[in-house]
């Protein structure tokens, strides 16, 4: 198993999308894994399910937005298992309002979450990374942050995450220590639950966009996170991956449009 004896933490892993499967697989493949959530209960949850299959987890409840959670949590993680091997920066918020609808107060909520947020987090783990000389930092960045999907907030935050990124990989490399970006575009988790209740068919327009054909599932991104995380990858450091199904490489629908006699 490619993550025996190692340690990940997920934030926002109490989540019922990404971050629950980011949980499950990452025990599953023998990880001792600390869900990071500001939802206690949920933590508890996912932590409850990964010792059910017989694998170690511990729930912390962690508000990325704060200094001293994050804190207790890296220092919860040394406890209990005496290292940290990989983070994964998942916790995220977003507020989907036009620029000029949008409170100041929810633009700072969406920077201090996505990036301050992994920014803290990451803050906090290197000290133990550095003395161990190895370590990876892996960051859910989005399409957001390459074109326009709306959600101002949200999209300037990815796009300082994989800045940040770049600055992680290329300052601790010397210590040991990756650091690379997942760029997921859209994928089936609840997030999209309450507007499918009034739209339906709304993914299933939503892939038309996609060369793919199809929206993601979160054991799409869970996947290439973990080999991001994994010694597979040892020689990748500051680079960012698309887990998009091509959305970022062209639009399909443009495509056609504008050389019909290409396309079949």
């Amino acid at each position: 198993m490619r993550f025996a004896e190692r340690v990940v933490i997920v934030t926002g892993g109490g989540g019922s999308g990404l971050g629950r499967t980011l949980v499950r697989r990452f025990a599953a493949e023998g990880a001792a894994v600390v869900v990071a959530d500001r939802d206690e209960a949920a933590a508890c949850r996912a932590a409850a399910e990964v010792e059910e299959q017989g694998g170690r987890a511990l729930a912390v409840r962690t508000d990325v937005r704060s200094d001293e959670d994050v804190r207790s949590m890296a220092e919860a993680t040394r406890f209990a298992y005496g290292r940290i091997d990989v983070l994964v920066n998942n916790a995220f918020t977003s507020h989907p309002a036009s620029i000029l609808d949008t409170r100041v107060e929810d633009w700072n909520r969406d920077l201090d979450v996505v990036l301050t947020g992994a920014f803290r987090c990451s803050q906090q783990v290197l000290p133990t990374m550095i003395d161990q000389r190895r370590g990876v930092i892996v960051s859910v960045s989005s399409v957001n942050a390459h074109t326009h999907v709306g959600a101002a907030g949200y999209s300037a935050a990815k796009a300082g995450v994989e800045a940040l990124t770049r600055n992680l990989a290329v300052e601790f490399a010397p210590f040991g220590i990756r650091a690379n970006a997942l760029v997921p575009g859209t994928f089936r988790t609840d997030v999209w639950k309450d507007r499918e209740k009034i739209d339906p068919d709304l993914l299933d327009r939503l892939a038309t966009w996609y060369p793919l054909g199809q929206v993601g599932m979160p054991d799409d991104i869970a996947s290439a996170a973990l080999f991001l995380a994994s010694d597979e990858a040892s020689f990748i450091t500051g680079s960012l991956l698309p887990v998009d199904g091509g959305l970022l490489a062209g639009n399909p629908q443009f495509a056609r449009d504008v050389h019909p006699e290409n396309h079949r």
